[in-house]
């Protein structure tokens, strides 16, 4: 591979940005439930890929403020997709976990992204199957530094 220069760089992460905000926005439409903000369906994705936590520990992980989790936290133990218990160390905070019915529409949700996805890159040729299998692994650390 050729030594890219800054002005390379520069130019593959604006496009990169570019590609990835507006597959993600695609994405975003093929969603399970249309009740649930954007919001909403990434605190539980957060819940079912770290696990329980404390609305503050959420609201760091989302990037929101603690009031705004403890809203967000309300709405879906109201829609019964997460649950309140108490904390095994701490009797003044709960702990949020994920519904089974959570855990069923996330799954459905991933299933439908996926087939949709799928579909989508069944108009890559062999080089950019191969392209896209090696650059996988990357988008992924790239999505959780």
């Amino acid at each position: 591979m050729p030594d890219l220069t800054p002005g390379d760089k520069a130019a593959a992460v604006d496009s990169l940005r570019s590609a990835v905000m507006r597959l993600s926005r695609r994405l975003k439409h093929q969603r399970v439930d249309e009740s649930l903000s954007p919001t909403e369906m990434s605190v539980l994705a957060t819940l079912a890929r770290c696990g329980s936590a404390t609305p503050g520990e959420l609201a760091r992980k989302e990037h929101v403020q603690p009031p705004s989790m403890t809203r967000i936290v309300a709405l879906l133990e109201a829609k019964g997709l997460v649950r309140l218990e108490p904390h095994p160390d701490d009797r003044r905070q709960k702990v949020v976990s994920q519904t089974e019915a959570a855990e069923a529409m996330l799954a459905e949700s991933r299933r439908k992204r996926n087939v949709w996805l799928a579909e989508l890159a069944g108009g890559l040729d062999e080089d950019e199957w191969a392209q896209l299998f090696a650059a996988a692994p990357v988008l992924e650390k790239l999505a959780h530094l």
